[in-house]
């Protein structure tokens, strides 16, 4: 494992998650749940795509284990995208 794989690199890109939270309620609250972590930017919601996405923006280094945990404190997942496609 790297640096860039374990963390959310800041900066404009961002880093996509796939949960299974389904209702816009629901993907509010890993919203908010996510942006109260510390560094952790902006929260940006993707709905057109299934599963449901979040993207994830950082003004420093930010744990993916982090921002998983905050996700599982209200009840649902958070899989990171792979950095490239395979």
């Amino acid at each position: 494992m790297s640096t860039i794989s374990e963390n959310v690199i800041p900066g404009n890109h961002g880093k996509i998650f796939e949960t299974d939270a389904s209702s816009p309620m629901e993907l509010e609250m890993i919203k908010k749940a996510i942006e109260s972590l510390q560094h952790v930017k902006a929260v940006e919601l993707n709905t057109d795509e299934y599963p449901n996405q979040f993207t994830v923006y950082t003004s420093d280094l930010v744990s993916i284990n982090e921002i998983q945990e905050k996700a599982k404190e209200v009840g649902y997942h958070a899989l990171p995208k792979t950095l490239f496609s395979q």
